[in-house]
């Protein structure tokens, strides 16, 4: 990957609507040559899709939950289980696998206290847990799904 392809990439992911005409006209390179770069960087999985990021809050999801798990099973019988139940579920955003005191952390949306407890109820019903420690955001400072190109 060189320089053009990281000016590509950090394009793409300020608006991935450009057409490939004006990323090439920013970058030095015509259309043709571009449009082989990005479907390049498609192909070798660094592009993994182009999406609309969406305001949650005007869809009515103003609440945003930070969830670690703590579980006493780490088998991986479990942890299958847990995964695919987890995954499944759409107000989950973010799933990850911690190291350190917490075993899992979600980032999971919902419209209220109310849907927060659902989402809740369903959890801790789907897979035997040790722990479930809630922290709900106040206010969201930053966020960004660009990646910092080296």
């Amino acid at each position: 990957m060189d320089a053009i392809d990281r000016k590509i990439l950090g394009l793409l992911q300020e608006d991935a609507s450009r057409s490939v005409a004006e990323i090439g006209n920013l970058v030095g390179l015509s259309s043709t040559p571009c449009w082989k770069r990005i479907q390049r960087l498609e192909a070798e999985g660094v592009i993994e899709r182009r999406v609309a990021l969406v305001d949650q809050d005007k869809l009515g999801l103003g609440v945003t939950v930070f969830v670690s798990v703590e579980t006493g099973d780490h088998s991986q019988q479990w942890l299958d289980r847990f995964a695919t139940v987890v995954g499944a579920m759409p107000e989950v955003m973010e799933f990850y696998r911690m190291a350190g005191d917490v075993d899992y952390m979600l980032r999971v949306v919902v419209p209220d206290i109310a849907g927060y407890d659902a989402f809740y109820k369903r959890l801790i019903a789907a897979v035997p847990l040790k722990n479930v420690t809630s922290r709900f955001a106040m206010e969201k400072i930053k966020a960004t799904t660009a990646l910092p190109i080296p």
